[in-house]
């Protein structure tokens, strides 16, 4: 009832991705003519710089990541959409493929009681760790070898974009708001959502094949080029002066 109110009263819809804009217009009602895809960004001064093996050193240790470590991570918040619980129960397959694999989830959020309580559950200890809300996610992101987004909607989550810009190797669920930014075997390795068994899988054969993991790490550099947050404020202004 609100949207129908609404509509007519609204100028312009902004939505973050194409999918984004198909649910604003298909479930939302606003008119395809006033919905516009702006995608989002990272500011590539940031995460997009070269960083020494001694910065990144530096990162790993102050999260506790040991220098033999094949880190696994996400940066993400702790909530429905994000199918966290799937990375937790991955967990046990991507250390008995890699002894020296570990799993590392950032953020906070709703879910954080339930996830570290099926972590406790599954009897992971050190196996994983939850490194809760971290401010310099670019700091985050370097210490990582593989990220995983195990995602069951989305927008587009910003820390899609800040992972292309650095040029890391990801494995990503085929959510809708992910697929609008990444390319299966391009710059990601695309898995189903809700499978842990096909996210297990995919993190363990990307350690296992180095140069197809620096691969995709390149690929998914490229790409991230093309999200600058400066675009998107650019978008954003001309859409005001259309306004």
């Amino acid at each position: 009832v609100a949207d129908r109110l609404l509509a007519p009263h609204t100028d312009l819809a902004i939505a973050v991705s194409a999918s984004t804009a198909e649910f604003t217009t298909r479930a939302r009602l606003m008119p395809e003519e006033r919905t516009k895809v702006v995608y989002l960004g990272a500011p590539l001064d940031e995460f997009a710089r070269p960083r020494s093996a001694e910065e990144i050193a530096s990162a790993r240790a102050e999260l506790g990541i040991a220098p033999e470590t094949i880190a696994v991570g996400t940066v993400t918040g702790l909530m429905p959409s994000k199918g966290n619980e799937y990375l937790v129960s991955a967990v046990p397959a991507i250390v008995a493929r890699h002894p020296q694999a570990r799993v590392f989830i950032a953020g906070e959020g709703e879910l954080q009681g339930a996830l570290q309580e099926q972590a406790r559950t599954l009897g992971l200890g050190h196996r994983l760790t939850f490194l809760g809300f971290q401010r310099d996610v670019a700091k985050v992101l370097s210490a990582y070898d593989v990220l995983a987004f195990p995602s069951l909607w989305e927008g587009t989550p910003l820390t899609v974009f800040e992972t292309l810009a650095m040029g890391k190797p990801i494995v990503a669920t085929d959510a809708d708001g992910l697929l609008d930014v990444l390319t299966d075997g391009q710059d990601a390795v695309i898995v189903p959502k809700r499978d842990a068994a096909r996210l297990a899988e995919a993190v363990g054969a990307l350690v296992d094949e180095p140069e197809r993991a620096a691969t995709l790490a390149a690929g998914a550099r490229a790409t991230g080029a093309h999200y600058d947050i400066q675009a998107f404020v650019r978008k954003m202004e001309r859409l005001y002066v259309l306004l």
